[in-house]
């Protein structure tokens, strides 16, 4: 770090990815997962997700050789209840709600319609859990 600067802040956070077809991606955002829509931008959509974090999903940027590698985690305190609500939905898991030993957090995977790999999960450690608007 530079002596004598201050570091600058964040104040919000959105992570853009490809879609191809940003109407059935809208349909799974707004509709089976309920998420605002914040700003259609025409061929980019963002989506608020808690706090002051954001996901757009943009037609115009070059789709990546595949989604595999990335990974959407939207955390809540509420991983069973995500599940049963999506599931009602008709939405398929790999798996159902599970604890991962290995990193201490209690989670489920999905797909969306572009095959990303959404996660809902909880942090199971208190030094990890950071309170977001919401949950």
């Amino acid at each position: 770090m530079l002596q004598g600067m201050k570091r600058p802040t964040f104040s919000q956070q959105v992570t853009f990815l490809h879609t191809a077809d940003l109407n059935k991606t809208a349909d799974f955002y707004e509709n089976t997962l309920g998420l605002p829509l914040v700003l259609d931008q025409d061929v980019c959509r963002i989506y608020a997700t808690g706090g002051d974090a954001y996901l757009g999903f943009c037609e115009h940027l070059d789709a990546p050789l595949s989604p595999a590698g990335i990974i959407i985690t939207l955390v809540s305190s509420e991983v069973d209840a995500w599940y049963a609500y999506l599931k009602e939905q008709g939405v398929c898991f790999e798996n159902p709600p599970r604890h991962n030993p290995r990193y201490n957090i209690y989670h489920c995977f999905l797909h969306d319609p572009n095959g990303y790999l959404l996660e809902i999960q909880r942090f199971e450690d208190p030094a990890w859990h950071q309170p977001i608007a919401g949950d």
